[in-house]
C-alpha cells in the first residue's frame, strides 16, 4: 500500500507525506483520451443518496468488540477508556469539523457522513492484536508469487497495455513492479477489504491509542469525498483505512493520486489509468531509478564473512564481486558501479540477494523485507523471468512469537541492545544475533534459528 500505517500489516506502505499533487504533469495529456477509451475499468456506481450513505456508515458488519482491554497496556486501550471514548464519539467527530472546514469540507458534506455514525469498536481488538507471524520467507513467497497470480498479472498487463505504456513514458517506473503491487495488495482488485474507510478512520481518530495519527487520516478521507475524487460507497478497505487496488491510506491518496484519464477525478477505485499512474507517482517521488532493477539473486561463498550481510553495509557491485559474490550463472552485472547491500533472508543455508536502491523504494511502500522480496520476484516472473534457483532451507523450523520474544530477552540479559522484546525481529535484534553467533562459534548470519535459541538457553 501506499498506505503507510505501521499498525496495519495485512495491507501495505509506510506513510510518507509530500506536496499535494493536482494531477498529471506535462507529457501525459496526449494519452488521456486514449487511456480513458481503452483501459479495462470497472463500471462506476451511481452516487448513493444521503440517507442511505448515513445508514451505510452507521453500523458495522461482522463480530462485535470483545469488551476487553488491548494487549499493549496503553491507558487509552483499557476497556473502560474505550467505552468512555465511544460514548463521546459524536462530540469528538463534531470537534473535528473546524479542521475539516479549513480543508474545504462543507458543513453539509460533513454532517451527511458523520451525523448518524457510530464507532466500529471491533477495530479495538485488531489494533493490539498480536499475530503469530510464523511463516518463513519461502512460505510467504510460495503464497504471494503463485502461478495463479502470475497468470492473472500477465493478463492485466496485456488488457491495460496503453495505461502501462503511458505510465512508463511519464514516470519511468517499471510496469511489472506496479503490476506486482496491484497483485499482492489486492489480488488484482478482488480482495480490497469491506470496512468503511471513513468510519474506520473516524473510530481510530476518537478511540484508542493512535488518535493523533488517525485524525489526519479521517480528515483526508472526508476531504477526498468533498473533492469528488472517490465515490463514498467505494471507499472500503482495511480496518486501518487503506483502500483501493494498491491500498493507499487517505493521506497518501491525497498526496500522490493522479488524474490520468482526464475526467477531473483522481479515482483509483474505478480508473485503471489513475491507479497505475498514482502508484508509479508514489514510487517516483520516493526515488525510483529507471535504469535499475530491484536486485539480483547471487551465490555467496561458504567461507564468506556474513557480518557484511547488513542493510547498512553498502558497496558497489564490483566491490561485492571482489569479495567473492557472484551472480547466478556467472552473468555480469549490467553496471558494476551500482551500490547494493547483501541480504540473506534464510541465512547461510539459503540464497543471497544484492539489493539496489529500488529495493529500498519498495520497502518505503511496505517496510517488510519479505514483502519487498515478493514484489521484486513477482515483477520478474511477470516479465517472464525464472523462479529463484537456489534452494531454501525448508527443513528449518520457524520460531514462534513466544520463542522469538524469549530469544530477545536472553540476548538482552547478555547485554545486547535489541530494543523492546516484543517478538518482532528488527535490525537491532538481527545485529545482536549476528554478534552472539560470532562469539558462540556459529555462522554469523543473523537468522533466529532453534540452534541459536538453544545456545542462548545454555543447552
Amino acid at each position: 500500500m501506499a498506505r503507510g500505517c505501521a499498525m496495519s500489516r495485512n495491507l501495505g506502505a509506510v506513510v510518507a507525506l509530500g506536496a499535494v499533487l493536482g494531477g498529471c504533469t506535462s507529457g501525459a495529456g496526449e494519452d488521456r483520451s486514449r487511456l480513458a477509451a481503452t483501459a479495462s475499468v470497472p463500471q462506476t456506481a451511481s452516487v448513493p443518496q444521503a440517507a442511505s450513505v448515513r445508514r451505510s456508515y452507521a453500523q458495522a458488519t461482522g463480530p462485535e468488540w470483545s469488551g476487553e482491554s488491548g494487549g499493549s497496556g496503553h491507558p487509552l486501550m483499557q476497556a473502560e477508556a474505550i467505552r468512555q471514548s465511544a460514548a463521546n464519539f459524536q462530540n469528538c467527530l463534531q470537534a473535528m469539523y473546524p479542521a475539516a472546514a479549513k480543508r474545504g469540507v462543507s458543513k453539509v458534506t460533513f454532517d451527511t457522513y458523520t451525523r448518524d455514525m457510530t464507532p466500529d469498536l471491533r477495530i479495538m481488538d485488531l489494533v493490539d492484536a498480536q499475530p503469530e507471524f510464523t511463516k518463513s520467507f519461502w512460505d510467504y513467497l510460495d503464497i504471494l508469487v503463485s502461478e495463479e497470480r502470475i497468470a492473472r498479472g500477465r493478463a492485466v498487463l496485456a488488457e491495460n497495455r496503453a495505461a502501462f505504456d503511458a505510465m512508463e513514458r511519464q514516470y519511468g517506473v517499471d510496469r511489472y513492479v506496479i503490476a506486482a503491487i496491484w497483485g499482492i495488495e489486492s489480488k488484482y482488485s478482488t480482495m480490497m477489504g469491506e470496512r468503511s474507510v471513513l468510519r474506520s478512520t473516524a473510530t481510530l481518530a476518537c478511540v484508542g491509542r493512535r488518535q493523533d495519527y488517525f485524525r489526519n487520516e479521517f480528515l483526508a478521507a472526508i476531504e477526498l469525498i468533498q473533492r469528488g475524487d472517490v465515490q463514498p460507497d467505494r471507499m472500503k478497505g482495511s480496518w486501518a483505512g487503506a483502500f483501493g487496488p494498491t491500498q493507499f491510506m487517505p493521506t497518501v491518496y491525497k498526496s500522490y493520486a493522479v488524474d490520468a484519464d482526464g475526467d477531473g477525478h483522481r479515482d483509483l477505485t474505478t480508473s485503471v489509468p489513475d491507479l497505475v499512474f498514482s502508484t508509479a507517482n508514489y514510487f517516483k517521488k520516493h526515488g525510483w531509478e529507471s535504469a535499475q532493477t530491484w536486485g539480483y539473486e547471487v551465490v555467496v561463498p561458504k567461507n564468506f564473512n556474513f557480518l557484511l550481510a547488513d542493510r547498512n553495509k553498502v558497496m558497489t557491485l564490483r566491490e561485492w564481486e571482489q569479495l567473492g559474490i557472484r551472480r547466478l550463472g556467472d552473468k555480469p552485472f549490467p553496471r558494476g558501479t551500482d551500490r547494493a547491500f547483501l541480504m540473506i533472508p534464510a541465512g547461510s543455508q539459503g540464497p543471497g540477494f544484492l539489493m539496489l536502491n529500488n529495493f529500498r523504494v519498495i520497502m518505503r511502500y511496505n517496510p517488510a523485507e519479505a514483502y519487498a522480496l515478493a514484489i521484486g520476484h513477482l515483477s520478474d516472473r511477470l516479465r517472464g523471468g525464472d523462479p529463484f534457483i537456489q534452494p531454501w532451507p525448508r527443513h528449518e523450523r520457524v520460531l514462534s512469537r513466544d520463542e522469538r520474544a524469549e530469544l530477545q530477552q536472553l540476548l538482552a540479559r547478555r547485554g545486547f541492545d535489541i530494543g523492546e522484546p516484543d517478538g518482532n525481529l528488527g535490525p537491532k535484534t538481527r545485529a545482536a544475533i549476528r554478534d552472539f553467533q560470532a562469539r558462540a562459534g556459529l555462522v554469523p548470519d543473523g537468522v533466529p534459528t532453534a540452534t541459536v535459541l538453544a545456545k542462548l538457553r545454555g543447552n
